[in-house]
């Protein structure tokens, strides 16, 4: 008889599962209204959207925007929440040939300017606010030359590739730069089937579908370029390994614009006909609401939200009997479901490895992240030799595939991939004799928190920008929930005061909420910082010094 180990060492795949039809988001739309109709596939505060509406809402949006002059190659912007209106803009484009620049709903002035600038969005689809976030005011604040904008075509220096502007909701007087997607809706009516039909037909897998924008080792985001083919087929070829099937009703706070959201959820979805509901913001009584009354089978989050479902008061004697999979299981809210690790990021659509959620791992593999993905291949290179290491030996992540990026926006080849095609992930790991990855962490400092990837620098600079600030330093210290918490301490300017309180509410309003450090520790004299002999601030002392700081500091957190 086999071992455990020995079985799934047996069972692994070697072959990638592809779909047997072309590989675009037009052929996915059809397919799955095709085998799932009128099932639901987005149920969202009250509202709901089935396979089928999907391919017809989409088909009737991409009508009208070709009648505003989208085509192949069109950068559309997407600025929306979880819901119809994200998913129905995001295929309307992408059936098209134009590339769906994936925007991050909590990104404040200075990170919207920068990506829309740098994206080149000719065309941007929003929903007019999101919990609190005015987007139409936050647009005339990075672009003030939309204030006195009219008819025709946007111009404007501080955008210059946008053109026009267009709400889930009524166009106001006020803002004649923004026009309404109902108004896109009733274009429609000028663009007949024939034409999105072949318009579609030209459309291949190998056209850009999306750019998704990430944190980077810089101080730049950046954007990773995946087209049709890989969206399309990374979901379907994880398919076999995971809990996935038609009967399945997710929840997840995912959002579909990372990676995560987008190809790991939303397209697994459309391939296995899977429901997913999603609700404004996250409130633990209401997710135990949904569950009851949806009657969800997995609950997909990060690690701080499922705990703190597991510790509403209404918990114990709510009826959880509908779940069957999901780390809301895997909590402790029933019979702990078999585990799955994987390794992933946004330059490869999410998991480069995986470990299959029906085979058992033995104890020797625990702590692994699990096979080489079918169509992807592996290296691990000693950083100081460049070269190959042996199996157990730590070293950095090399990765090649089909799911990799095709490239990074405004990047040239050479600085992303390597001569033979190799993408450098900066993660440090190792695999084992049977090809299992252990991952180490990041070759960098990268702060994981609450499953977002904050760069340290990043959040130094915006910190280092305030008048009273002459040097910041930005850490991440251990937290049982979040993974990491992002904490701070900054040199004040001669003479200047202000708090650390003060410093993190200008914070909120220049970067997303993840990256505003939970504590800053102010010092007023750089010598109360430690520093090595070289002149160089040494960063691990005061790094362990923040954590001190943040422990000390309960009500910060």
């Amino acid at each position: 008889m086999p071992t455990r180990h020995e079985t799934t060492i047996m069972q692994r795949r070697l072959e990638p599962f592809f779909p047997d039809y072309l590989a675009t988001a037009g052929a996915l739309v059809r397919h799955a209204a095709a085998y799932h109709g009128t099932r639901d596939l987005i149920v969202a505060d009250g509202r709901r959207l089935s396979f089928a509406d999907l391919d017809a809402r989409s088909a009737q949006l991409a009508r009208g925007l070709i009648a505003a002059g989208v085509g192949k190659g069109t950068r559309v912007g997407l600025l929306a929440p979880n819901g119809p209106e994200w998913v129905i803009s995001c295929f309307a484009a992408a059936r098209l040939g134009a590339v769906v620049v994936l925007l991050n709903t909590y990104y404040q002035d200075r990170e919207l300017r920068w990506i829309l600038r740098h994206s080149d969005v000719g065309l941007l689809l929003t929903v007019p606010a999101h919990l609190g976030h005015d987007y139409l005011e936050r647009l005339e604040r990075i672009a003030p030359e939309l204030r006195d904008h009219r008819d025709g075509a946007i111009r404007i220096t501080s955008l210059p590739y946008l053109r026009s502007v267009w709400t889930w909701g009524e166009a106001t007087p006020q803002r004649s730069w923004a026009g309404s997607i109902g108004d896109l809706f009733d274009a429609a009516h000028e663009v007949p089937d024939v034409l999105l039909n072949e318009i579609e037909a030209e459309v291949s897998p190998a056209d850009p579908m999306v750019v998704i924008y990430s944190s980077g080792s810089t101080s730049d985001p950046k954007g990773a370029i995946h087209c049709h083919g890989p969206v399309v087929r990374h979901a379907h070829n994880l398919w076999p390994d995971r809990e996935l099937d038609a009967r399945d009703v997710i929840y997840t706070p995912m959002p579909m614009f990372w990676v995560g959201g987008f190809s790991f959820t939303l397209i697994a979805a459309i391939h296995a006909g899977v429901t997913l509901v999603f609700s404004e913001r996250f409130d633990p009584a209401e997710v135990l609401d949904l569950i009851e009354t949806e009657r969800i089978t997995q609950v997909v989050g990060w690690p701080h939200m499922v705990a703190a479902i597991l510790e509403h008061p209404s918990f114990a004697g709510r009826d959880l009997s509908s779940l069957r999979a999901g780390n809301l299981l895997a909590s402790g809210a029933g019979p702990a479901p078999l585990r799955a690790n994987s390794l992933g990021m946004t330059e490869t659509l999410g998991p480069h490895t995986f470990a299959n959620a029906r085979l058992p791992l033995p104890e020797s593999k625990a702590g692994s992240f699990g096979l080489p993905v079918p169509g992807v291949e592996h290296r691990i290179i000693d950083p100081l030799t460049g070269g190959d290491v042996e199996p157990g030996q730590m070293g950095e992540i090399w990765v090649r595939g089909y799911s990799v990026m095709a490239g990074m926006h405004k990047r040239e080849p050479s600085e992303v991939f390597t001569d033979d095609g190799w993408y450098r992930t900066g993660d440090a790991g190792w695999f084992d004799t049977d090809g299992h990855l252990f991952f180490k962490g990041r070759l960098g400092n990268q702060i994981k928190t609450a499953g977002v990837n904050v760069v340290p620098r990043e959040v130094e600079l915006v910190l280092e920008e305030q008048p009273e600030v002459s040097l910041a330093l930005v850490a991440g210290v251990p937290h049982p929930d979040r993974g990491e918490d992002v904490v701070a301490a900054v040199v004040l300017a001669p003479g200047a005061a202000i708090t650390g309180e003060e410093l993190r509410a200008r914070l909120r309003r220049e970067i997303a909420s993840y990256s505003v450090p939970r504590h800053i520790e102010v010092f007023t004299d750089r010598a109360d910082l430690p520093w090595l002999d070289s002149g160089k601030l040494d960063l691990r002392s005061t790094a362990a010094l923040l954590a001190d700081c943040y422990r000390a500091r309960p009500s910060d957190s």
